[in-house]
């Protein structure tokens, strides 16, 4: 009898993949959201951070005091973690904004297509990490696909501004991975969940927090949804990975979230231009190169 047991190192590559294919779900949530809620991103993004907080505290806050454990933590893991709840609560927020503005395929696309140019770039520089030769045709790949998406946005209200919150998000997902990949520790919890929640709060009131009336029970399913799954599974399963796969791998393996989201906008009725779906089609091929290249 032949079994095969997983390797840490293809266990992160899953991990990373599972969290990938949720955040792509997690977009095509946020945009049904955005569509019949009444709620902007930020709004979104605060329930979300929010319902995530609560999720991980509530078992703790029910079992009684003398039962709870003890925080052990040091001040730099706590310090750590709010921090990487700002950073999260700023680049989805501008994620979000991208989705609304660019349309849920574009502003995923282009959001995480910069990712593995910015991660590599980063990684060489601050991780000493190496590409080697096919994952250097990976980036190459991803990069070619990502200007094919920018060439002609056709979707979204305001595709500009939707593409330079995109960018936006790129660059503060790149600076969490990094930061992860280089302490080996990093977890979100729910201080992490509830400091961007608590950055979130006037943003979201100046905006309007509370859904529609008449869909308050439909907007709360998604709500619920989007903080437990892209969320705290999501980012669980993500940090898990990065403990054994190099930030470059992790960032080509996080475009199955835009092949996912390309997928589900074109199931959701959004115009699918050529260069759209070439560009994701790019995007694929940088997978399957990176993939071979980690066999």
């Amino acid at each position: 009898m032949i079994t095969h047991a997983f390797t840490p190192l293809r266990r992160g590559l899953l991990s990373v993949s599972a969290a990938a294919i949720a955040w792509g779900v997690g977009g095509a949530a946020a945009d049904e959201l955005f569509r019949t809620s009444g709620l902007g991103p930020v709004a979104v993004s605060f329930w979300r951070f929010a319902i995530a907080a609560a999720v991980l505290a509530a078992p703790r806050l029910c079992r009684p005091a003398e039962l709870r454990p003890a925080e052990l933590r040091p001040t730099s893991c706590r310090r750590a973690a709010v921090l990487t709840g700002v950073a999260l609560a700023a680049y989805q927020t501008a994620y979000f904004g991208a989705v609304q503005d660019a349309g849920l395929a574009l502003g995923t696309m282009v959001a995480l297509g910069a990712s593995p140019i910015l991660v590599s770039v980063g990684a060489h520089v601050l991780l000493g990490e190496r590409l080697t030769r096919r994952g250097t045709a990976a980036v190459g790949i991803a990069l070619l696909g990502l200007l094919l998406l920018v060439a002609r946005p056709v979707s979204g209200p305001r595709p500009a501004v939707g593409i330079a919150l995109a960018l936006l998000s790129a660059v503060g997902y790149s600076a969490v991975t990094l930061h992860a990949r280089r302490t080996g520790n990093a977890t979100a919890g729910a201080t992490t969940w509830s400091a961007g929640a608590l950055c979130l709060v006037p943003f979201a009131l100046a905006e309007g927090a509370w859904p529609r009336a008449e869909g308050v029970a439909v907007s709360g399913s998604w709500l619920i949804f989007l903080g437990v799954v892209p969320t705290v599974l999501a980012y669980r399963w993500y940090f898990s990975g990065l403990t054994t796969v190099r930030s470059t791998t992790a960032a080509v393996l996080v475009l199955l979230e835009p092949a996912t989201a390309a997928f589900l906008a074109f199931l959701l009725g959004e115009p699918i231009s050529t260069s759209l779906a070439l560009g994701s089609v790019l995007l694929l091929t940088a997978i399957v190169v990176l993939a071979r290249d980690t066999s």
